[in-house]
């Protein structure tokens, strides 16, 4: 993981327990006789994340309605410490902290954790767009609940599933980084066969009424048409429109078949730079991929004039 994750090790159950004492009821040892939870147990997975934010980012109040996505907190923090890494390239090295930086999370979701992570490490404000009604409204009761979020991150609709920035990004707004976390299947059939798969490797029990996830999901987070390929081949094809509003595009790239497509899809935007990102947690790896419309001096204006300021 990124040496500036703080979810770099082992979790600490005796620290976690201690700030979230719910969680005591699903800490059971391991196979190795170590505290740990069944990670096989959404409501086990559910109280680990809320330990972990109350713990690491001061969220006092945090819940998902149910069935929807709990995702995990390391490797979401993962993604934001990298991306922080990459702005810092335009910066001499140094990471842009507060306000000055304004992040846009495509798909914020119910869990709104990208906002989360993002202004408790750095301070940065963020707008999170959402197509789903019950996600959207379950994000803005966390946001107004926690006082650490509420000057911070602002939350809105995207009525239209085939936008991703018309109707979210304003007139003359800007944004200095772009992070999405893009569905990955094709169809609900595809999401329900890799949850079965999942299921299996994972030696989940086989539910009745079909493969239940740990992490949960809805269809608008799991999967969407064209799925993740056809996510980013629209995701780039309308950065297009908005490319002197924003400073770096950023994605989670879940499979790496799909690195050769978004690489040919950022070649026809004209993206005169981009960049991939490998992160590691454990043994999975996943990749962000990173582009930009601005040439490198650019780019030193762009943050002369912003986070100098």
């Amino acid at each position: 993981m990124h040496p500036r994750n703080p979810h770099n090790g082992r979790y600490d159950f005796a620290q976690l327990t201690a700030a979230s004492p719910a969680l005591a009821a699903f800490v059971v040892p391991n196979p190795a006789g170590d505290n740990s939870i069944d990670f096989a147990n959404p409501a086990a997975v559910k109280a680990l994340n809320q330990a972990l934010l109350l713990q690491h980012y001061d969220v006092q109040h945090w819940d998902v309605p149910a069935g929807y996505l709990c995702p995990p907190i390391p490797g979401r923090a993962d993604y934001l410490h990298y991306a922080a890494d990459l702005l810092a390239t335009d910066n001499a090295g140094v990471v842009p902290t507060d306000k000055a930086v304004h992040v846009l999370d495509i798909g914020v979701g119910a869990n709104c954790v990208y906002p989360i992570i993002g202004t408790k490490a750095y301070g940065w404000r963020f707008v999170g767009s959402e197509t789903d009604a019950v996600a959207l409204k379950a994000a803005k009761s966390m946001v107004a609940a926690n006082p650490t979020l509420a000057n911070r991150v602002e939350l809105r609709a995207q009525s239209h599933q085939a936008f991703v920035f018309e109707d979210i990004v304003k007139p003359r707004e800007e944004f200095d980084l772009v992070v999405c976390n893009p569905p990955f299947h094709a169809s609900a059939e595809d999401a329900a066969a890799g949850s079965r798969r999942k299921g299996r490797n994972l030696g989940y029990p086989k539910a009745p009424g079909g493969p239940v996830l740990n992490f949960g999901g809805q269809n608008t987070e799991l999967w969407c048409e064209g799925g993740e390929e056809g996510f980013l081949k629209r995701m780039v094809a309308q950065s297009v429109g908005v490319r002197e509003r924003v400073l770096w595009f950023s994605t989670l790239i879940s499979k790496k078949e799909t690195l050769p497509s978004i690489y040919h899809f950022l070649k026809l935007a004209g993206s005169p730079e981009t960049r991939t990102i490998e992160m590691k947690q454990g043994q999975k790896i996943s990749r962000i991929v990173a582009w930009t419309f601005q040439t490198p001096e650019q780019r030193q204006e762009w943050a002369q004039r912003r986070w100098k300021a």
